[in-house]
């Protein structure tokens, strides 16, 4: 068995753990951890060496798809393990392609629907992202009910590493609470399942958005109090993990998105968790294009990422897909990839809302849109990968130009980075949250710009231009292809709606609304088939 390092430790993997979906059919009518596929209860022991490893499987599952050379011995069956099981991937394309911002020229069975938000049920890469959270969420329910104190004490597990294991256990819930944001996010009302439910044959019963958004809430703020300390910059043993201020983050992203999710504004909350953030001494890193190096695990702005390690982890998911499917072959070997797919572009709509500033080709940012490496910055033929705009804005290569060990990604992935934080901050203020002030705002805003235009005057922005519009433009220019930008359109009601439109929205050239169903993505029509109490999201 393959030894993986996710960073933070060191383990070789447990077959039984990773042995998770035998069927897609069946994979939540039996919760779908199957017993008969675990390991013996004697591998926990009295030490942590089996607790460990079982607590780095659920992180490497948000990494990798499988456990061999990444992809193979898919965790999950029935879909291909890099393009579809894998987290990054999959939350990439489902987040990013019905978007404003990114395109899929490749002819893969399904993913042109998600170019003009034209999706069904059958869809496997939304049935792809679908188990694979599911699978996230069994991993840590399984290891949650295998170090309760019941079990713990019957082990006769000492104090000292029960109290190495509590940590665990928070580690474990955040990652679960995590999976089950994004299920919430993309899918609404769920199957909904815990490390108390009963492993079996009996399906799973469905929980509607707002008790699982409460599901979630409670559980970020429970798990809080165990987990690791904030740290900034590199922890050679603790970064990679979940700390408090990466739960304090999911908090802000999620109540800043409540209104949306369950129809009860919580901008004061979002602001609350934000400012938890803000005081912890994060900082921006200092030049933009830093942050999505192949060091930038040493930058003071991450918060919480998901973590690459060269071949240790390797996967045609991940960052290997984010640096190799927008570049162009002649950047191949300047951003140190395995190859130029060329498969994404972006979309001209992107570049406008750079345009939208008088000075947008001085903004770092738009740096990483090469439109001179393009056919038509129009993508007059939805197969033909020259057209579009080519981004390049990850790369394999250190700060300092130098390389890392080998070509394959050793780029972290920023979850959650401070400058999320300052904007959500704002929008909550400006959405009439309480507990911030529009000075601070304004002062976050533009410090951000501060360092897009490298302190040119041009970045400062007057109170006046502070406004909810501003922000939805803003975010784009700032976390553009970082998987958030469908939720930000959602949340502003953009996504489905003729308030806003861009080529190929709706499958046409010139784009027009579609049904207001596709601000939720449908349950895979599978576990519908296979689950009597599961109701399909209305209109699919």
């Amino acid at each position: 068995m393959k030894t993986l390092k996710y960073k933070f430790l060191t383990l070789t993997m447990l077959l039984g753990l990773a042995a998770f979906c035998t069927s897609c059919l069946d994979d939540l009518d039996t919760l779908p951890i199957d017993k008969t596929e675990l390991v013996d209860e004697t591998v926990f022991g009295k030490d942590l060496g089996a607790y460990k490893s079982s607590l780095a499987k659920i992180y490497a599952g948000y990494a990798i798809s499988g456990n061999e050379g990444g992809d193979g011995e898919s965790d999950v069956a029935g879909v291909d393990g890099g393009s579809q099981a894998s987290f990054l991937r999959a939350l990439w394309n489902l987040q990013q392609l019905p978007t404003d911002e990114a395109h899929c020229c490749w002819n893969d069975v399904g993913i042109d629907r998600f170019n003009y938000l034209n999706w069904n049920s059958g869809n496997v890469f939304i049935k792809g992202i679908y188990y694979r959270l599911y699978y996230q969420v069994n991993l840590a329910n399984e290891f949650l009910r295998e170090t309760s104190d019941a079990k713990l004490s019957e082990r006769g597990v000492d104090s000292n590493v029960k109290a190495e294991i509590t940590i665990y256990r928070a580690d474990a819930r955040f990652l679960r609470a995590l999976a089950y944001y994004y299920l919430l996010d993309m899918f609404r009302n769920v199957p909904f399942v815990t490390e108390e439910s009963k492993i079996g044959k009996d399906a799973a019963q469905q929980i509607m958005a707002k008790d699982l958004f409460d599901y979630i809430e409670k559980e970020l703020i429970e798990c809080e109090a165990d987990l690791t300390s904030p740290f900034v910059g590199y922890d050679s043993k603790n970064y990679g993990r979940a700390t408090k201020a990466a739960a304090w983050s999911l908090l802000s992203r999620l109540y800043l998105n409540a209104e949306t999710y369950i129809g009860t504004a919580k901008y004061t909350e979002s602001i609350t968790y934000s400012n938890k953030v803000l005081s912890v001494g994060y900082e921006l890193e200092s030049v933009y294009e830093d942050m999505f190096k192949a060091d930038n695990g040493n930058s003071r702005e991450m918060i919480f990422p998901i973590r690459y390690e060269g071949e240790n982890t390797q996967t045609w998911g991940g960052m290997t897909f984010l640096l190799c499917s927008t570049v162009p072959s002649s950047l191949q070997e300047s951003i140190n990839t395995q190859g130029a797919w060329q498969g994404n572009r972006a979309r001209v709509s992107l570049q406008n809302i750079f345009k939208k500033e008088n000075s947008f080709d001085t903004d770092a940012r738009y740096s990483m849109l090469k439109p001179e490496l393009s056919e038509n910055i129009d993508i007059l033929d939805p197969a033909k990968y020259k057209d579009g705009i080519p981004v390049v804005k990850y790369s394999n290569m250190n700060k300092n130009g130098s390389k890392p060990a080998s070509n394959i990604a050793y780029t972290d992935f920023p979850l959650f980075r401070l400058g999320e934080i300052y904007l959500n901050y704002a929008e909550a203020v400006l959405r009439g949250g309480t507990g911030g002030s529009s000075a601070t705002a304004l002062t976050l805003i533009n410090d951000l710009r501060k360092r897009a235009y490298k302190n040119s005057t041009a970045a400062t922005l007057a109170g006046k231009d502070l406004t909810l519009d501003f922000i939805l433009d803003e975010r784009s220019r700032e976390l553009f292809f970082e998987a958030q930008r469908r939720t930000d359109l959602v949340r502003f009601k953009k996504l489905t709606t003729n308030s806003y439109i861009w080529q190929w929205k709706g499958g046409s050239f010139n784009g027009n609304s579609v049904d207001d169903k596709f601000n939720v993505y449908p349950i895979p029509a599978d576990d519908i088939g296979s689950n009597p109490n599961l109701s399909q999201y209305p209109g699919y």
